[in-house]
C-alpha cells in the first residue's frame, strides 16, 4: 500500500515538474577564454577575455530556464567561471570558485557548466573565479520573468546593462603576483570603466565613451553591476532621479534616489524616466572608500545618456554633457542612507526559530616576517593578511573542497571553523592589541545540517584599518535584518531588526567599523564559499566556507559530479 502511494506521489511530482518546465528553455553557449589585444588609456594590452569581448557576452534567460555553457580555456592561465548569485540548487559542481567546487580548467581544457535558474528574476552576472582574471573576464546575466508573467513595475521602454569595471594599465595577474611575492598591497587600478570604456576624463578614451541612446519621455531600466575588483562605487546621473526596483536578482520596494552605492558583486536595477531637456547627460561613477590612509583609484568613469528628440538639432559630440554631483569618496553617510532605503516589496516570512547563532569577525591582519621572506607590509617586517574569526582561509591546491567532501577524502579540510571569535575584544577600538593582529592560516569549514536556520552577525574590526567589506555567500540569498556601527550588542541592537520587509541579497556591504546581521535557511547541500568581494582581501584570506550536509532523499542531496569535472 505504501509503495502504491509512493508511486502515485512520484507520478504527481513528475507531472508537476513537467508542467513547470513546459515553458522553460535550454540555452547552449560556448565561452572561449582567450588572449585578446585591447587598447585602453593609449596602450594596447593582451588581456584575457571571453570570446574576445570586454565585457564578455550578456546571457539573457527567463526564470526556469537551464544554461549549458561550455568553457574552453585557450589562455595561458588556469580559469574557472562563477555564476554570481545563481542559487545552484543541488548543482554545486557548477558554482565555479577554484579549489572550492572544482579544480581549475587548465590551459587547453574545457568544462561544461550546467544549471537551472529557479525562483530568481532580475540582474546577476558571471565572472572568472581564479586569481585576478575577473578584472577582464566578466559579463551580465539577465533573468526575465517567465512567458506571460510581467515585471512588478511598468514595462520599461528599453533595458540596458551598465557594467562597472576596473582597469589596470598592466597585466592584473602580474599585479597580484607581485603583491603576493612581496607581502605588500597591490598597485591600485588606473581607471574605472562603464561597459568596458573608461569615458571622457581619461587619456585617449573620449572617442570610445559608452553612449546610451534614449527618447524623451520614455522610462529605461538600467541594470547596474559592480564588476570592479577592489572598489565600491558611487553612481549618479546628471539631472535624473533613479527609482530602485531590484538588487541582486530580488525585487525591492521602489524608492527614488539621486545616488547609488554598489559594492563589488552587487547589482542594482533602476528605472529612469527621461524627463529632462533633450540633450546629453553623464552617468558617472567614482570610488567609495571607507578605509583610512589606504591608496585608492581616485578617478571618475563616465558614460553618456543621449536623448534622440527626432528634431533637426544635432546634440552630437559638440555639446558637453551635463555632469552630475557625486558624493565625496569617503561619504559614509550617503552610502548608509542608500542601503537603508532597500527593502523587500512585501512582508517577508522569516523563520520562527533560529538553529545556529553565529558571530564572525571580518577584517585585516598582518603576518610577521619569516627569515628569508620579502615583507613589504607596514614597517617592512610584516605581510598583509585577512581573516574571519581569526582564521585566514587557505585554498587547497591538490583537490577541491566539494570533491573531497563528496568522496570523503581526508586531509583536505577540517570542519572546526569557530562559531564565535576565539578571543572577544573591542572590535572597533582605535588601538586593538597587536597580539590580535596575527590570524591562523587554515582550511576550516563550518558544518550545517540541511534545513537549519542560520542567523549570522558579521562584525568589522579595526585591525590595520576598519573598512566596509562586501561579503558574498555562494549558493544562497539571505535577508539582511539590520546593520549598524560600533560593536554589535545582542540586547540593544536586536531592537533594530527589520522583521517585516528586510531586503534579500547575495552580497552585503558590512559597514565600516560596524556590523550586519543576516539570516538564511541552509536548504542547498554542498560546500559554499563566503568571502569578501574586494579581491585583494580574498587573496589575503578573508573567506571561509559552509559545508551544508545532504537532507533526506534525492531532492535534498547534492547531485553526483559531472563526468567532465576538471581534476587537479
Amino acid at each position: 500500500m505504501a509503495s502504491s502511494s509512493s508511486s502515485r506521489l512520484l507520478a504527481l511530482l513528475s507531472c508537476l515538474v513537467l508542467a513547470l518546465l513546459a515553458n522553460a528553455e535550454v540555452h547552449h553557449h560556448e565561452f572561449v577564454v582567450q588572449e585578446t589585444p585591447v587598447k585602453r588609456l593609449c596602450k594596447t594590452h593582451n588581456i584575457i577575455t571571453v570570446n574576445g569581448q570586454l565585457p564578455g557576452p550578456t546571457l539573457e534567460v527567463r526564470e526556469g530556464d537551464t544554461l549549458v555553457i561550455n568553457v574552453v580555456n585557450r589562455a595561458q592561465y588556469d580559469v574557472t567561471i562563477h555564476w554570481h548569485g545563481i542559487r545552484q540548487l543541488r548543482t554545486g559542481w557548477a558554482d565555479g570558485p577554484e579549489f572550492v567546487t572544482q579544480c581549475p580548467i587548465k590551459p587547453g581544457g574545457s568544462y561544461k557548466y550546467r544549471f537551472t535558474i529557479e525562483g530568481q528574476e532580475g540582474t546577476l552576472w558571471w565572472h572568472a573565479h581564479s586569481s585576478w582574471l575577473r578584472a577582464t573576464v566578466y559579463g551580465a546575466l539577465i533573468i526575465r520573468p517567465r512567458e506571460n508573467k510581467a515585471y512588478p513595475f511598468g514595462r520599461p521602454s528599453r533595458e540596458v546593462p551598465v557594467v562597472l569595471g576596473e582597469w589596470w594599465d598592466a597585466n592584473p595577474i602580474d599585479v597580484i603576483r607581485e603583491a603576493q611575492r612581496t607581502g605588500g598591497a597591490p598597485n591600485v587600478s588606473d581607471a574605472f570603466t562603464i561597459n568596458g570604456q573608461p569615458g571622457d576624463f581619461y587619456n585617449c578614451s573620449q572617442k570610445e565613451t559608452t553612449a546610451i541612446p534614449v527618447k524623451p519621455g520614455e522610462t529605461a531600466l538600467l541594470r547596474f553591476i559592480n564588476a570592479a575588483l577592489n572598489h565600491e562605487l558611487f553612481v549618479t546621473i546628471a539631472h535624473h532621479k533613479m527609482t530602485v526596483v531590484g538588487v541582486d536578482a530580488s525585487y525591492t520596494k521602489p524608492f527614488t534616489t539621486s545616488v547609488l552605492m554598489i559594492a563589488p558583486g552587487q547589482t542594482t536595477d533602476v528605472l529612469v524616466t527621461m524627463d529632462q531637456a533633450p540633450t546629453r547627460y553623464y552617468i558617472a561613477a567614482r570610488a567609495y572608500v571607507s578605509a583610512q590612509g589606504v591608496a585608492f583609484d581616485n578617478t571618475t568613469t563616465t558614460a553618456i545618456i543621449e536623448y534622440d528628440c527626432g528634431c533637426a538639432s544635432d546634440f552630437g559630440p559638440k555639446i558637453q554633457p551635463a555632469f552630475p554631483v557625486l558624493p565625496a569618496f569617503n561619504d559614509t553617510a550617503t552610502a548608509t542612507a542608500f542601503d537603508a532605503g532597500i527593502k523587500s516589496p512585501e512582508k517577508v516570512k522569516l523563520a520562527e526559530h533560529v538553529d545556529e547563532y553565529l558571530f564572525f569577525t571580518v577584517g585585516l591582519g598582518l603576518f610577521n616576517c619569516k627569515p628569508g621572506q620579502l615583507c613589504a607590509g607596514p614597517n617592512n617586517n610584516t605581510r598583509f593578511t585577512a581573516s574571519m574569526n581569526n582564521v585566514s582561509f587557505v585554498f587547497p591546491q591538490t583537490d577541491s573542497l566539494l570533491h573531497a567532501h563528496y568522496y570523503k577524502i581526508p586531509g583536505v579540510f577540517t570542519t572546526d571553523f569557530p562559531a564565535y571569535p576565539p578571543v572577544q575584544f573591542d572590535y572597533t577600538a582605535q588601538n586593538v592589541s597587536r597580539a590580535l593582529w596575527q590570524p591562523v592560516p587554515a582550511t576550516k569549514l563550518y558544518p550545517l545540517r540541511f534545513g537549519s536556520v542560520v542567523q549570522l552577525v558579521l562584525q568589522d574590526t579595526s585591525i590595520v584599518t576598519a573598512e566596509n567589506h562586501p561579503i558574498h555567500i555562494h549558493g544562497y540569498d539571505f535577508y539582511i535584518l539590520a546593520e549598524g556601527f560600533g560593536n554589535f550588542d545582542p540586547k540593544k541592537d536586536a531592537e533594530k531588526f527589520n522583521l517585516v520587509d528586510p531586503p534579500q541579497r547575495n552580497t552585503v556591504a558590512v559597514p565600516v567599523s560596524g556590523w550586519a546581521v543576516i539570516q538564511f535557511v541552509a536548504d542547498n547541500p554542498g560546500v559554499w564559499l563566503m568571502h569578501c568581494h574586494l579581491d585583494v582581501h580574498i587573496t589575503w584570506g578573508l573567506a571561509m566556507a559552509f559545508l551544508v550536509e545532504d537532507g533526506y532523499g534525492e531532492m535534498q542531496s547534492l547531485e553526483p559530479p559531472p563526468v567532465d569535472l576538471p581534476m587537479c
